[in-house]
């Protein structure tokens, strides 16, 4: 397979995933069910939430700082807020391509070369996975015995004990596999594994790796209170379970990642979530819009100042 070939299903696949879930979610729910929901709905929480996520995206800006200074570079603070909304808003045109070009604003106004610039943001990506493992695994243990009784009543109790060690026995003969085989794939899988290893123990030599752990925490705090706020904004919504907001929140992080932005799947992952707690589906999804809606307008909004404002800015310095 080709590069060329390679890009277009990079690009290809979440495109076609989100016109699928588009036209999935307007033919079950037509939008006129969601329009009193935007109505109807606190704007203050909202607001609360959005000024939420500024706070998270400004902390991602600040926190980049400490991975550039070790290397040599000390960048301006406007140039790295602007650098992360401008990567924000390409990732709703390609994902992931936010990450490339956040790191070439900086190559073209920092003089931080490309492939340093790029490395520091694999390992921050890398502290934030490990802080999204930390919140599912925290979830599991807060809501274990929801989570077995769920799956005691939608699977019987020896396919789950039969799954379970079946996995484990496959994971234990994939990981011989790897470590033994002289496979492309295998050693393309060693090698990735080796650079996580290395990304994260890197955090740990940095001189300010306590601010950087900080910030890293408070990022995904602001996320999820961002989420949790907003769902006061509608009414329907006013005492659901926490643990709801926890799978709801973790439900809607991998649509981000696995689409352009979470277009049209976002709200579904929220619905379908929340449907576990017997929560209407409605007023679920509606929730997943006003949220979605909320922080695109956003991105869009300061992602285009920035677009517009950075050689400007550069210009005048």
């Amino acid at each position: 397979m080709n590069s060329k070939t390679k890009k277009a299903i990079k690009i290809g696949i979440p495109l076609l995933l989100a016109i699928f879930f588009g036209w999935y979610t307007f033919s079950k729910l037509p939008v006129e069910e969601f329009i009193p929901y935007f109505k109807n709905a606190n704007y203050s929480w909202i607001i609360l939430g959005i000024f939420c996520g500024i706070l998270s995206h400004l902390s991602r800006a600040y926190r980049w700082k400490f991975m550039l200074e070790p290397l040599g570079f000390k960048p301006k603070l406007p140039n790295s807020i602007m650098a992360v909304f401008i990567a924000y808003l390409a990732n709703f045109g390609i994902p992931r391509s936010g990450e490339v070009l956040r790191a070439a604003v900086f190559t073209n106004y920092e003089d931080v070369p490309f492939e340093k610039g790029f490395g520091t943001i694999v390992a921050e990506r890398i502290a934030d996975m490990l802080v999204m493992v930390g919140i599912i695994s925290i979830t599991l243990f807060l809501e274990f015995e929801f989570i077995v009784q769920f799956f005691q009543e939608k699977f019987n109790p020896n396919t789950i004990v039969i799954g379970t060690i079946g996995l484990l026995i496959s994971g234990v003969v994939f990981l011989v596999f790897i470590r033994r085989s002289k496979l492309k794939i295998a050693i393309k899988i060693k090698e990735f594994v080796n650079g996580l290893i290395e990304g994260v123990l890197s955090i740990f030599k940095m001189k300010k790796k306590w601010a950087f752990i900080f910030h890293t925490l408070f990022i995904w705090a602001m996320y999820l209170l961002m989420f949790y706020f907003t769902s006061f904004a509608v009414e329907d919504l006013l005492g659901i379970p926490f643990a709801a907001i926890l799978i709801g929140f973790i439900a809607a992080s991998f649509t981000i990642a696995a689409t352009n932005g979470g277009i049209f799947v976002y709200p579904l992952a929220i619905g379908a979530a929340f449907s576990l707690f017997a929560i209407p589906e409605t007023p679920s999804i509606a929730f997943g819009w006003i949220v979605w809606t909320s922080q695109t307008l956003l991105i869009l909004f300061i992602g285009s100042l920035s677009f517009l404002f950075l050689p400007i800015y550069n210009r005048i310095k």
